[in-house]
């Protein structure tokens, strides 16, 4: 069902803690292995990306003309059967600024969702990023079953407009079912368009991809900056791969010690948390709040705007309207970034007096719609991947006993992330494991920031990640900020910290503090 992307769930199997011992031993598995290894990348010029990426123009050069190239890497369908049947995974590079003496080696990217391209963020953020650029080549990929990597595919346009329009926090027991069957419908979707890749999406499968990108790139040691669900594969690496971790910084951490229903008990917190400094921030300005009083004001509006769409959606994009679920959807797109706070004010100021246009592109930005209609494949990827990880299956019946703690949590995201449980009902394929081993003893130093006010993943998995890593791997790194992660708020203590780590190995104090 429509949820805000679920930026925790990976999980590990029986199966793929023997695979170590597969990677290492000898026969013609592990010679499959060594021969992908030894292969050599093809870089071009990146086309513009596709449907599946999000659409749009080839990426721009950076300022300084560094050009970027895109290339093919070959990995295993099955790294249970490492040689049978390889898929193609998408990879995206601009090079060091720095001398070739000065050059660490390659910064590889994961942005999050699970899901989310890289081949197409780290252009849209790389300029963040230019002081790390200039000992590192800047590298990012689509990960197996996103964008160009073989993407999972599930319903059409004209049915995922009317998926995530659907009504995704039942009142009786009409409204239940209809949400049981559309669930149903998408996930057969899936299995019936991606039968192939569904097997093969869990986050240990994405590891090994990880190694065997940096073998492939040349690099001893695995150079890593993982954002939101990419803390989470960052930590299956270092508990895969201890010895191999190179500097690491973890940013937006998730949680590993969860369950699927705990993360999205969690994620109502956590979002009603932004709601609550986003409506104190709007009360506490020198000028009138346009949307509220006060504090109460403001969340108490939003609470009546939504039960009323619930009744009688208003227009928006045409022909579309805003329905409850889109609205709810667009508030949290909105409050993953202090940055888009103005735009909501506007938009809820704007839906007030009948207008639902920009929460409705709020919503489409979550759920990867472009202006012209075409979805990416944001979000069947992102259910795959957590539906492969996740082993909790839940029903209608638990939703129902869970509902009350839900909207203790949150008044306005507890039905939503309640209902969100349903998504992986009747999924093709089991799901690994109730939550991730990233124990990594042995591992060098692994910095973990965590972000006080960051609503998608609550800062307390910051702690937890650190913990689970185990005693001399994570450094935890606080700021006390508002948004999703950190180092993009361009926060000067926290970049200063992330900085000296990943440029010259300078590990910050154990439980550092920036604001």
């Amino acid at each position: 069902m429509p949820t805000p992307l679920r930026l925790r769930a990976i999980a590990l199997t029986a199966s793929a803690l023997l695979l170590s011992t597969v990677l290492a031993g000898c026969g013609d598995d592990g010679a499959k292995v060594e021969d992908l290894g030894r292969q050599e990348l093809s870089w071009k010029a990146c086309p513009a990306p596709d449907e599946a990426q999000g659409g749009g123009a080839s990426p721009s050069p950076l300022p300084d003309d560094g050009e970027w190239q895109c290339a093919t890497m070959k990995a295993p369908l099955d790294w249970g059967d490492p040689k049978g049947d390889t898929i193609g995974l998408e990879l995206i590079r601009v090079g060091t600024t720095g001398s070739e003496n000065q050059r660490i080696g390659s910064l590889i990217f994961n942005f999050g969702g699970p899901g989310g391209s890289g081949v197409t963020s780290l252009p849209a953020f790389a300029e963040g990023y230019e002081t790390l650029r200039t000992r590192y080549d800047l590298v990012s990929f689509d990960p197996r079953g996103v964008g160009r990597s073989n993407p999972v595919l599930c319903e059409n346009d004209q049915q995922l407009d009317a998926y995530f329009q659907q009504d995704a926090t039942p009142d009786d027991a009409t409204e239940r079912a209809r949400l049981v069957d559309n669930t149903k419908d998408f996930n057969d979707a899936c299995e019936r368009n991606s039968e192939k890749i569904l097997p093969h999406l869990r986050t240990t499968d994405a590891a090994r991809d990880l190694d065997l990108m940096r073998q492939v790139l040349g690099d001893d040691k695995l150079h890593y900056f993982g954002i939101s669900y990419g803390t989470e594969l960052g930590g299956v690496y270092a508990h895969l791969f201890p010895e191999r971790v190179g500097r690491a910084v973890f940013d937006a951490v998730v949680d590993p010690t969860q369950n699927s229903e705990q993360g999205s008990l969690g994620q109502a917190k956590g979002f009603q948390l932004a709601l609550d400094n986003f409506a104190e921030d709007c009360a506490s300005k020198a000028e009138e709040c346009p949307i509220g009083d006060s504090a109460q004001d403001v969340k108490d509006r939003i609470a009546k705007l939504l039960n009323d769409l619930d009744r009688d959606p208003i227009p928006a994009i045409f022909p579309r309207r805003l329905t409850q679920t889109a609205a709810t959807s667009g508030i949290a797109q909105a409050l993953y970034s202090q940055d888009f706070w103005e735009y909501l004010t506007e938009g809820l100021e704007n839906a007030y007096n009948g207008d639902g246009s920009i929460l409705l592109a709020l919503s489409d930005s979550m759920n990867g719609r472009s202006e012209n209609g075409e979805y990416s494949n944001i979000i069947p990827a992102n259910v795959a991947i957590n539906c492969a990880d996740d082993k909790a299956r839940y029903d209608t019946a638990h939703v129902e006993r869970k509902l009350p703690e839900f909207r203790a949590a949150s008044d306005l995201f507890g039905d939503y992330m309640a209902w969100s449980m349903l998504s992986c009902a009747d999924w093709a394929v089991a799901g690994a494991a109730d939550h991730p081993n990233v124990s990594a003893a042995g591992s060098a130093p692994i910095l973990v920031v965590g972000n006080t006010g960051d609503p998608a993943t609550p800062y307390e998995g910051a702690r937890a990640m650190v913990n689970a890593l185990g005693k001399g791997v994570g450094v935890e790194l606080t700021y006390r900020g508002q948004g999703h992660g950190a180092y993009d708020s361009e926060n000067k203590c926290v970049r200063s910290a992330v900085n000296g780590y990943l440029l010259d190995g300078k590990v910050p104090p154990a439980g550092s503090v920036c604001s």
